[in-house]
């Protein structure tokens, strides 16, 4: 068994990062899924489908859930599911993220939402032109 991804996100960023980080790395090691939010869409409606993607997801080590900005319709879905037991809510999903979480399939979920915050702070850099400045 292993830790199911649920990312809840605005339109099709979900979806795109997953579709991106499965093209740099050749497969999903993982069970994930997406769910979109848009502007029409009536958040306790989503909130219900996203409770019904959690119980596909979780094969018994729990899901983590990876959203875009705090406190956004997407953030405050994935927060009511953290009624459910085994379930991590991270915000500030971005590809960096992602990648890392997928390259650890086998941790547990604790260790597994610890590598995402990580994988998402480290994967932020400023970029300079030159070391020295």
């Amino acid at each position: 068994m292993s830790v199911g991804i649920l990312i809840i996100t605005h339109n099709d960023i979900g979806k795109q990062l997953l579709n991106t980080a499965e093209i740099m790395l050749g497969t999903c090691p993982l069970r994930v899924a997406a769910l979109s939010i848009t502007v029409k869409c009536d958040p306790d409606n989503l909130a219900n489908r996203a409770e019904e993607m959690i119980g596909k997801l979780d094969e018994g080590d729990g899901v983590l859930v990876l959203t875009d900005m705090y406190g956004s319709t997407p953030s405050n879905i994935a927060n009511r599911l953290l009624a459910t037991p085994m379930v991590k809510v991270i915000t500030g999903v971005n590809l960096p993220m992602l990648i890392r979480v997928l390259n650890y399939p086998r941790l547990n979920l604790d260790q597994l939402s610890e590598k995402a915050q990580s994988g998402g702070r480290d994967g932020v850099m400023l970029c300079r032109t030159h070391p020295d400045t």
